[in-house]
């Protein structure tokens, strides 16, 4: 250590040496302590001034518990357990880059004890993950908060892979924000197309260069079907790929095996009654395009029986799929 700090600093840097180093399974004692602090920060304090700062720090709030082994922080905001979660939702996120997934688990590492590291050997597989590339993921939740807040449209980019398996730009779009929705493991932005007219859905992870404007943001009871703002629980049921079209009450007839992955899919406000034999009949108010794409996703399980509409749609994707394997 070449830099030697002022001995006022000495009950901080024990309370974070507290935080780094010890833990219910790694107390520490007096002398380990004082050796933390002169090796770390160039403090030389005697074993009673150590004691004494673990007396200050228990009554300024501190979870500090004593016992014959020595000292150790008893009480952290987060448990390893709900790191653990935290640590895992991180690394499975396909809308994180890489770096910033790295730069993120290293910081939740660092709400815990060093020893918390050596349980969470599996987040150096970062790399390994499927990850976006595009880095402006988390300052489009900056602008998107900020626009919000100041009531201002926004003006973005909005990106798809080609074949090249790299974003490339498609149109400029300028839009009303007015949330940021976690579905199906990506996030959306949810906003007003100010072209079209209409409520729309982009993936976070595939805008770029982002910018407020200066035109005032259309108030979400302005947007027809919203008159009342955002039900979240129905949006969801209803939206399970977040298609835009209106929804409309759906019926189908699906095996009972299913029925985990229907609840899954379209949460619990739905309505099921039992048709006998293994079957069930669901009714659910849902975009009628995503049903579509589900419908199809599971054929073998799954009967539209109405709107006819819907029923027809199916009808011409199957036989056009049928076609396309000979069939």
């Amino acid at each position: 250590m070449d830099v030697i700090e002022p001995k006022k600093l000495a009950l901080l840097r024990q309370m974070q040496i507290l935080q780094k180093y010890s833990d219910p399974a790694h107390p520490m004692t007096q002398e380990q302590i004082a050796g933390y602090l002169r090796e770390e920060y160039g403090l030389d304090i005697e074993r009673k001034a150590v004691s004494r700062n673990i007396s200050t720090l228990r009554e300024a709030g501190f979870e500090i518990v004593s016992c014959r082994e020595g000292s150790y922080i008893n009480s952290r905001d987060f448990t390893d357990s709900e790191l653990r979660v935290l640590i895992d939702g991180v690394l499975s996120s396909k809308y994180i880059s890489a770096k910033y997934s790295k730069d993120l688990i290293n910081k939740l590492c660092g709400l815990s004890s060093k020893h918390f590291r050596s349980h969470v050997k599996h987040v150096h597989s970062v790399q390994e993950w499927e990850k976006t590339e595009n880095p402006a993921f988390f300052f489009n939740i900056e602008m998107v908060d900020e626009a919000i807040e100041q009531k201002k449209q926004i003006r973005f980019d909005y990106n798809k892979y080609g074949i090249d398996k790299k974003l490339h730009k498609t149109f400029t779009h300028q839009a009303s924000p007015y949330q940021l929705i976690l579905h199906n493991q990506r996030y959306y932005l949810m906003a007003r197309n100010e072209q079209w007219k209409n409520l729309s859905f982009y993936r976070l992870d595939r805008i770029t260069n982002m910018t407020l404007t200066e035109e005032k943001l259309v108030p979400i009871n302005k947007v027809e079907g919203f008159r009342d703002g955002i039900d979240y629980r129905e949006l969801s049921t209803a939206l399970p790929y977040m298609y835009t079209d209106k929804p409309e009450m759906v019926e189908f007839v699906a095996d009972e095996s299913v029925i985990d992955q229907i609840i899954d899919w379209f949460g619990r406000n739905i309505f099921v009654s039992s048709c006998g034999d293994g079957k069930i009949r669901v009714s659910v108010k849902v975009s009628p395009m995503a049903m579509e794409h589900w419908a199809m996703q599971y054929a073998g399980y799954v009967t539209v029986t109405s709107p006819q509409t819907l029923v027809d749609s199916i009808k011409k994707r199957l036989q056009t799929a049928a076609e396309k394997y000979g069939g």
